[in-house]
């Protein structure tokens, strides 16, 4: 199995750069930055990626479209992209998701089908089938990868003695692309992987050394909604490959830790984004400036006021 090179993620930097934000380093305190991924358009990370798996469609193939599935993030940023890149979307996404979401990917000319959670795969098979589009799938797919990898490249050029690097950890496209980008630039730097303890399937793979599979409705319970995904075969090859650790979080840290991010960087996170946070506040992880990925900060208003009240 091929995995994602510095090549790759230096030739999606270049693809994306005129429809993404550079996002900036911002204090959390003496040992934590932070990298507020919420600032991009769509509200999180994801947009790097769609955007240059998108870009690299051939042109026969745009008028036929995308599809894709997503708890709501990857939704998004596929419309987005698709938006931008003048294709239509289709996007399918679990019962579950925020509606929050759902109104933003609509808002972005997609169309959006709602199935129940664990059904998000095969309709999204089902529709590729029968319009021919172009499958884009949120983290199992090397261009989706290398797009999210662009993150390390920035983190590493604006802040050269960063000795860490957290990264909330789901299906597993955002750690693949920033570890292996990290690893091959600076492989000294530290990426550890976080997860809900609620969801921490991939933690579990990690300590067992191969994938350990865990029910989607016990991913479900956690109020990461991002979070809820399990690693692919490819993005496992790449966690193995290049992740130095795992962790995870409770509930409460996780809440407590977008309560943090507000109030100290006046930043709004939603629940997956702040679970790097969380584990650097709770957790005894190795010493030196540590650079935290908060993904994203798509959060319900009625979840947020409950967190900030």
């Amino acid at each position: 199995m091929r995995l994602v090179t510095l090549e790759d993620v230096r030739a999606a930097a270049a693809a994306i750069a005129p429809h993404v934000v550079r996002t900036p380093l911002l204090t959390f305190d003496s040992g934590l930055m932070i990298k507020p991924e919420c600032l991009q358009p769509i509200g999180a990370f994801k947009q790097r990626g769609a955007v240059n798996a998108l870009s690299r469609i051939p042109s026969e193939d745009r008028a036929r479209g995308v599809v894709a599935y997503s708890s709501g993030n990857h939704a998004q940023a596929v419309a987005y992209a698709a938006k931008t890149l003048g294709m239509p979307a289709a996007i399918v996404v679990p019962e579950n998701t925020p509606q929050l979401k759902i109104e933003a990917t609509r808002a972005h000319g997609a169309e959006v089908f709602v199935v129940g959670i664990t059904e998000r795969e095969s309709r999204a098979a089902e529709l590729v089938e029968e319009r021919g589009a172009t499958l884009i799938p949120p983290f199992d797919h090397p261009d989706v990868i290398a797009g999210q990898g662009t993150i390390a490249l920035e983190i590493v050029e604006d802040f050269p003695d960063v000795a860490t690097i957290l990264v909330p950890v789901s299906g597993g496209g955002l750690i693949s692309g920033v570890a292996a980008a990290v690893k091959a630039l600076r492989p000294d730097v530290r990426v550890i992987g976080v997860e809900p303890a609620l969801a921490g399937d991939a933690t579990a793979s990690f300590a067992a050394g191969e994938r350990v599979h865990w029910d989607a409705h016990d991913r479900a319970r956690t109020c990461a909604d991002g979070l809820r995904a399990e690693p692919s075969e490819l993005t496992w090859a790449h966690i193995r490959e290049h992740v130095d650790e795992f962790v995870t979080v409770s509930e409460d840290e996780i809440r407590d830790a977008v309560k943090q991010i507000a109030r100290r960087t006046r930043v709004v996170a939603e629940p997956s984004g702040a679970v790097p946070v969380a584990a650097y506040l709770n957790r005894e992880l190795q010493s030196g400036p540590a650079v935290a990925v908060v993904s994203g900060g798509n959060v319900e208003a009625s979840l947020l006021a409950s967190i900030l009240g």
